[in-house]
């Protein structure tokens, strides 16, 4: 029960990973023969780990209302509940593809009568070349799962896994499968899996895209997602988690060996920086000093935006997320104000008295909770124009806290992906208050290109900052300048050449980024609003400053570390063009 209540542990303290549904699978070892040895249970429910472990925690009260005391003989709880075994595999779905179906959550299994030829998979990631790996398996992908990388991942490695238990049938050798596997897959992963005779694996991609970390001691290996997860699970200090680095794996036999191998070799380190911005948990430390730093790091592009005129600004965040990066932009403005506080004392010189001082030292960054976010809010209505209303109500706000047509209001959000929530709802409540103006900070860079390695953002056409760029193009008649590199496009697709380059940025290079930010600004305010909205991003140079270890920033600058990479941006683009309404990979 132990090792099922770390599993249960470790997957809430990542449910920020994926609420889309959830699954675990358990492999026993040592099973006599004609028995089952390894289980998977997978649920798509709105709680989808509380379902799959009330399900467990069901089985086991059962047992132990007609067995009593059979706790005290693991033996037999091992041969009676299906999910207690010595590997065990957690997953969390964030949905790219398949929607909410059941049969895209992970873990995926494959089945063979041999034990050793058994295959769990789950993992973090996203796979750009998922036909060519269903080809080199030679296996026609199932209807159900035909659009899944993990399908396609788990064909191919179980293909060589089975080859490999043929030629080799006394020892499994795991790593000599994944020499073969990892270098064919294009994207960014980190994968765990077990097979049925007790081998269990992590392994990462070479350039440590997505986030991968691990933990051992005399009784456990544990690997996650995330840092902070391990910590907490299992109570250990922030230096007894190791990364596992760029093209590793994690691998412990059935008899309990561990082993670190290299499979790829290191390439050029392009750690997600979105991971650092927004979707891991703030409560990892390094996470947390970074999202602060990200906030600092916006001082003096505020300070301009407000005239340094603090006095009349009110500073405030857009919850949840953002939380961690106002504290640091807080932190940048009590300096500023500390360093103006040192100045006019030192410049009176003995001119003063203690009314006149004691003001000076009490003066404050003025900061309030503006926005609150309400419960998630559904609508049974489907009608547009009803609907519309009805999201405007997302966000709440705090009356009475801005003197009106006096304050500059000034809210951090961690990114403006599609601008439709500020558009629909936060402006549109913020502008409730009546401030002089209203800025929005955003604390990372414009997002300008899809995301293939993990972090769903697919369509081109979604980006406020295409569509600010599409509408300049259109204002200045230069809409021709799409349908040339819609062309080249076409040109590169015929020729098998669209992995080549990443022709989207010429479009980009077409304006300076105020010129693209000021044109965000017009089309994230509503219509009539009759208060200025400006907006503030994050610089590039200021992210890297950050966040150090995470430079992977392809979805900022259009710099993707692997080809598949420019394929996808390439064909998200001709998807717009074309007005289709689906993903580029």
């Amino acid at each position: 029960m132990w090792g099922l209540n770390k599993l249960y542990l470790l997957m809430e303290k990542q449910h920020n990973r994926g609420q889309d549904g959830a699954g675990i699978a358990t492999v026993k070892l040592d099973v006599e023969p004609g028995y089952p040895f390894m289980n998977r249970m997978r649920s798509n429910a709105t709680q989808a780990i509380a379902d799959i472990f009330q399900q467990v925690g069901k089985e086991v009260e059962e047992l132990e209302k007609y067995h009593p005391g059979i706790r005290n003989h693991p033996g037999l709880m091992k041969g009676h509940v299906n999910f207690l075994g010595e590997l065990l595999l957690g997953h969390l779905r964030y949905g790219t593809q398949g929607k909410n179906k059941l049969e895209y959550c992970h873990p995926f299994i494959n089945r063979d009568t041999i034990p050793a030829r058994n295959l769990a998979l789950a993992g973090n990631f996203n796979i750009v070349n998922s036909d060519e790996l269903f080809a080199l398996a030679g296996k026609e992908p199932h209807e159900n799962t035909r659009f899944s990388d993990l399908a396609a991942m788990i064909e191919l490695m179980h293909t060589y896994l089975c080859r490999e238990d043929e030629a080799s049938p006394e020892k499994l050798d795991i790593k000599k499968v994944l020499k073969k596997v990892l270098p064919i897959l294009d994207g960014g992963f980190h994968v765990g899996g077990m097979t049925g005779n007790g081998i269990g694996f992590v392994f990462r991609d070479a350039h440590g895209i997505r986030p991968s970390y691990y933990y051992v001691n005399d009784e456990v290996v544990v690997a996650a997602s995330e840092r902070a997860a391990i910590r907490t699970s299992f109570n250990v200090g922030e230096n007894e988690v190791k990364e596992l680095m760029p093209g590793q794996a994690l691998i412990v036999d059935e008899t309990g060996v561990i082993e670190v191998a290299q499979i790829l070799e290191p390439k050029e380190r392009k750690a997600c920086s979105f991971e650092r911005i927004y979707f891991s948990r703030g409560s990892d430390e390094k996470i947390y000093r970074e999202r602060n730093q990200l906030g600092y790091n916006l001082t003096e592009q505020v300070l301009n935006a407000i005239d340094h005129d603090l006095k009349n600004t009110i500073f405030s965040f857009i919850p949840n997320t953002a939380e961690t990066a106002f504290y640091g932009m807080l932190k940048g403005m009590e300096d500023f104000l500390n360093k103006v506080k040192i100045e006019r004392i030192l410049s009176w010189g003995r001119d003063y008295d203690p009314e006149k001082l004691a003001e000076m030292v009490s003066r404050r960054i003025r900061i309030e909770k503006v926005a609150i976010k309400d419960v998630k809010m559904r609508t049974f209505i489907t009608e547009d124009s009803s609907r519309s209303e009805m999201v405007q109500h997302v966000y709440d706000i705090t009356y009475g806290t801005v003197r009106k047509g006096i304050d500059t209001l000034v809210v951090i959000d961690d990114s403006i992906v599609r601008g439709t929530t500020l558009r629909e709802s936060i402006i549109r409540m913020l502008s409730r208050l009546e401030p002089k103006k209203i800025i929005v900070v955003s604390s990372s860079p414009q997002i300008r290109y899809p995301d293939c390695y993990g972090i769903d953002m697919s369509k081109m056409g979604e980006f406020v900052a295409f569509q600010a760029v599409a509408a300049l193009l259109k204002e200045r008649n230069k809409e021709a300048c799409l349908q040339e590199i819609y062309d080249h496009c076409k040109e590169l697709n015929r020729s098998n050449q669209l992995h080549t380059e990443n022709v989207v940025k010429r479009i980009y290079k077409l304006f300076t980024i105020d010129e693209i930010t000021n044109k965000i600004a017009e089309l994230i305010t509503p219509k009539n609003l009759g208060i200025p909205v400006q907006v503030i991003y994050q610089t590039i140079e200021n992210l890297h400053t950050a966040c150090p270890r995470n430079l992977g920033d392809w979805y900022f600058t259009g710099n993707y570390p692997t080809p598949g990479g420019n394929k996808v941006v390439n064909k998200a683009f001709m998807n717009y063009m074309e007005g289709k309404n689906v993903r580029g990979y």
